[in-house]
């Protein structure tokens, strides 16, 4: 054992900590400031100081370790940010493939590292924009993708090959991806060489962000087709971000994010062995997508406790071998939930904290939302700020210089040991119910979600709870912000070209692609390569994806509440 204080320490340093208290208490007492409990964002109380009798028995061989060694709690590499800093990866999504591929090279010009997605309601649905569905929706969140030259105007002039692109996609991922594939492929980037990820998190989509397509069963399949795909072809790639950015988004306390993120990194665990596939192949392709809230501290201790919960389930329940299937490695963005409409500049410095707490603790890549983004798509001179943001912490503050500064905390280390158990408690429940695809059935992080996101709302309402220029230091100025538009024009755009594309490909080879790919999903064959055929010879998101309903069906949210 190697503890950090011996039992005769702890007690001395208790016996100093009752006196201590006594007279804190005394002081409160008189103190005109807040009274009663504090807590974190997510509702948990917080003392009003933390020593070594928290953690007490705490063994730091076996809870907090060395950076890029087992269990992982203070990084997954040993050199960290010294090494290599995070990837700077600012979300963006124009309407149109021209203005978004204009976005990604003024990004890249200013500084950032990693190209990442955002694709508008349609797509994110697998429906092409001529679709009846779609109408006046084409653009409003993201980029419309309907064929592979969309996806062609979109990289143009980037270097597939040193950029890695994250495509922020689920219903319709494997599709997205197919489509990145061929258009790589025909600009002659061998696919072995692409770097990226898609999301293709369908688990959390039934939880929380409600994007959907097929039932639960055959989106696992998809899936675990992906992850199949991408062992064997594209080593670089990671094929599934497991993500819990959603969960938190929806509502959920920051134990809850952290829980049904890993609950679902089990699930899809499970499902790739029951394929067949190795756990050492394909676990170090796993990845992770993480909210970092406002609640400072609490969001550092979820991320290393994220860390150490994964090394163990992987070393312990699944038995993994290799080292690097024990890695926890995940993007960050900043919370936006935590943005408010009112006084939207104070957005700015609500993000660069979250910013630092996900650097803080250990983020492998980061997106920081820009201050306008609660109001319309973000204009560049904000996107540029919010880049700016990361490059600041990066270059200027010191913050990289030390790795897990924060590592030995009285505080912070409580932190992450009760964040650890109670996490493991929801995911023990989770086991009970016969696992996350049970749960889901059962509604139950649905309602979970739910009752956590009613009682920050109402702790809000009531006032129990500030949020700056909502209800407290609220002011009745109008602040000019400038909002980026989308162009009146571009769903007409978008049909017109998309039109062309279908006049102008070969009808027969179309169907003969379309009748191969149903066949893949009516059996056993990995629907990937037919995917990847389809989409190079322009056949529409919509129409394989139109395959996939056909042969899997659809499903629609039971609507609980």
């Amino acid at each position: 054992m190697s503890r950090l204080f011996n039992d005769n320490e702890v007690t001395k340093i208790a016996s100093g900590a009752s006196q201590w208290q006594d007279q804190y208490d005394k002081n409160m007492a008189r103190a005109p400031g807040k009274k009663g409990s504090y807590s974190t964002v997510s509702g948990k109380e917080i003392r009003p100081l933390y020593t070594p009798c928290e953690t007490r028995g705490f063994d730091y061989t076996d809870k907090l370790g060395f950076p890029g060694q087992y269990p992982y709690t203070r990084g997954v590499q040993a050199s960290m940010y010294r090494g290599r800093s995070w990837t700077m990866r600012m979300f963006a999504g124009l309407g149109s493939a021209e203005e978004t591929n204009e976005r990604f090279h003024y990004l890249v010009e200013h500084g950032q590292t990693g190209l990442s997605t955002a694709f508008d309601m349609p797509t994110l649905m697998g429906y092409d924009t001529d679709d009846p569905k779609a109408r006046g929706e084409c653009g409003k969140c993201g980029v419309a993708i309907d064929t592979l030259k969309d996806m062609e105007i979109l990289f143009e002039g980037l270097s597939l090959d040193e950029l890695t692109t994250s495509m922020t996609i689920n219903p319709p991922a494997s599709v997205l991806w197919a489509m990145y594939i061929a258009m790589a492929e025909k600009r002659g980037v061998n696919r072995s060489k692409l770097g990226g990820t898609i999301q293709n998190d369908m688990l959390k989509e039934f939880i929380a962000q409600k994007t959907f397509m097929c039932p639960p069963e055959p989106s696992m399949r998809l899936i675990v087709d992906t992850i199949d795909f991408g062992t064997r072809e594209i080593p670089r790639w990671n094929t599934i971000s497991i993500s819990g950015y959603h969960i938190r988004e929806a509502g959920s306390t920051a134990v809850q994010e952290l829980a049904f993120t890993l609950a679902d990194g089990i699930a899809y665990i499970e499902a790739a062995l029951e394929r067949g596939l190795d756990i050492d192949n394909f676990a170090p392709r796993l990845s992770f997508f993480f909210n970092s809230h406002i609640d400072f501290f609490e969001e550092i201790a979820k991320f290393r406790a994220a860390r150490r919960m994964w090394a163990h389930i992987l070393k312990n329940r699944f038995h993994a071998k290799s080292e690097r299937s024990l890695l926890l490695r995940f993007h960050t963005q900043t919370a936006g939930c935590s943005l408010t409409a009112q006084q939207p500049f104070n957005n700015i410095v609500r993000t660069a904290v979250e910013a630092l707490a996900a650097v803080l603790g250990g983020t492998q890549s980061l997106h920081t939302n820009s201050f306008d983004e609660v109001l319309a798509i973000p204009t560049e001179e904000a996107a540029a700020i919010a880049l700016r943001t990361q490059q600041i912490l990066a270059e200027e503050t010191g913050v990289v210089n030390a790795i897990d500064p924060l590592g030995g905390s009285y505080f912070l280390e409580s932190l992450t040991e009760d964040m650890e158990r109670e996490a493991f408690e929801y995911i023990n429940k989770i086991d009970e119910m016969g696992g996350m695809l049970k749960a889901i059935d059962r509604n139950y992080p649905q309602l979970e979600i739910a009752d956590a996101a009613y009682t920050f709302q109402r702790e809000v309402d009531e006032r129990k709870r500030t949020m700056v220029g909502v209800n407290k230091y609220v002011i009745d100025e109008d602040i000019p912000v400038d909002i980026y538009q989308t162009d009146d024009t571009l769903e007409e755009q978008q049909l017109a070209r998309t039109n062309k594309v279908k006049n102008d490909r070969d009808a027969k080879r179309v169907k003969e692609s379309l009748e191969k790919l149903g066949e893949a999903c009516n059996s056993n064959e990995n629907v990937m390569p037919r995917l990847i055929n389809c989409a190079s010879i322009y056949v529409t998101l919509q129409e394989m994806c139109d395959i996939f309903r056909a042969v899997f069906g659809t499903y629609r949210d039971p609507g609980t509440f």
